[in-house]
């Protein structure tokens, strides 16, 4: 298919991006890249997206899909004759899939967020800890498996691993060690990296860092 069929609304720093990037990746469909200036919205996004006015905003042949995990599910389906599939084929296992996924989306972003913006010893440690339990969680979801849900590489893998570009940033300004704290999970992280599709879809955590610590000292905080 041509690249022009499929444009992709993006942020290069966006976690919710990198999912919909390392999916078009795993399945080998080319692409135009826009990236967006969230600050000045342009048409394009609004028409594309009017209900939320986010990215990541996914045009298929000129119709547009949106929200991460449901563009993901999306690039699954609709190019489903190409491999590997991002779904297993078994009812639970994908809705073990689709479950962490959510886990995913309702802890993860806000746990980190919560650290970045809390101020005060007690307020960070505590906020420290609600985001730990919930890596804790997903270490025990991973126990002894290469991945999330079963053996292969898939859709919860996709829908956490944009998160760990997050972490260099989180050890960084809150004092913390992810790595040594959850070792199944930096295992698994550096499993996922070893993949091209993931290598060369997230950002390298040193620039999410930098542009973190910009948006920052122009905020003010």
């Amino acid at each position: 298919m041509d690249g022009s069929d499929v444009i992709l609304l993006d942020v290069w720093v966006s976690v919710f991006g990198a999912r919909v990037r390392v999916a078009l990746a795993e399945k080998g469909v080319k692409y135009e890249y826009r990236e967006v200036n969230l600050g000045d919205k342009s048409p394009l996004l609004l028409q594309m997206n009017p209900v939320h006015k986010k990215i990541p905003v996914l045009i298929h042949n000129g119709r547009s899909i949106c929200e991460s995990n449901v563009i993901v599910q999306y690039i699954d389906d609709a190019w489903h004759a190409n491999s590997p599939p991002l779904l297993p084929s078994d009812p639970h296992l994908r809705a073990q899939a689709r479950f962490w996924a959510d886990f995913i989306d309702k802890k993860m972003y806000d746990g980190g967020i919560k650290i970045w913006k809390t101020r005060g010893e007690d307020g960070e440690e505590a906020a420290k800890k609600e985001f730990m339990d919930v890596l804790k969680v997903l270490e025990g979801q991973l126990g002894e498996k290469p991945y999330l849900v079963g053996e292969s590489f898939g859709f919860a893998d996709i829908a956490l691993i944009p998160f760990s570009f997050w972490f260099y940033t989180l050890n960084k300004v809150a004092n913390m060690n992810i790595e040594k704290d959850c070792p199944k999970l930096a295992d698994w992280v550096k499993r996922c990296m070893d993949r091209e599709s993931v290598s060369k879809s997230l950002p390298h955590p040193h620039e999410f860092y930098e542009r973190a610590m910009e948006r920052s000292k122009q905020k003010g905080q």
